[in-house]
């Protein structure tokens, strides 16, 4: 049962309070040690996982610069089926990217043959336009339209510096 306080002068409420201030003081003092702690181990684990990713950053640099990566152009000239939802894209500085526009549901890429631009869905429908002699790209404006995944930031690259590889060598978690 809750007391009642209305019959209480202000004075004694206030020392009570004091009194529940002094309690809590010693507690105040070890959540502020325990949150330090805490923050030290995040700190730890943040600079692990920003070394890890540099080190996979870098090791995929190495990966496209020694040819272990075919290109965008590559993949289309050799592949005739599958979706590209298959393989994960990287630009050459090892930014990942999605093909195509941003906010669409498919990846899709565009090819031209110099007057119409057509956009492949999947590796079976670029197989057919690259075997028809189409390019990557649109009218005047060769390459590969990619776009940074969780941004609306685009951009058309070279078909030569995006590079892909198969979701599962990128993580075998997946």
């Amino acid at each position: 049962m809750a007391e009642d306080f209305a019959a209480l002068p202000d004075a004694e409420i206030e020392r009570r309070m004091e009194e529940i201030r002094a309690r809590m003081r010693p507690l105040e003092v070890e959540l502020d040690r325990l949150r330090g702690e805490r923050d030290q181990l995040a700190t730890e684990l943040r600079r692990r996982r920003r070394l890890a990713e540099m080190g996979a950053r870098r090791d995929l640099k190495e990966a496209m610069r020694s040819g272990e990566l075919p290109t965008i152009a590559e993949l289309v000239a050799v592949t005739a089926e599958g979706s590209f939802d298959d393989y994960a894209y990287n630009v050459k500085t090892g930014g990942a990217v999605r093909l195509g526009f941003p906010g669409a549901r498919s990846q899709t890429i565009a090819f031209t043959d110099g007057r119409q631009v057509a956009q492949a869905k999947d590796l079976a429908e670029a197989a057919r336009y690259y075997a028809a002699g189409w390019e990557l790209g649109a009218p005047g404006k060769p390459g590969v339209r990619v776009h940074f995944p969780g941004t609306r930031t685009e951009r058309l690259v070279r078909a030569d510096e995006v590079f892909v590889q198969p979701h599962s060598a990128r993580n075998p978690a997946s």
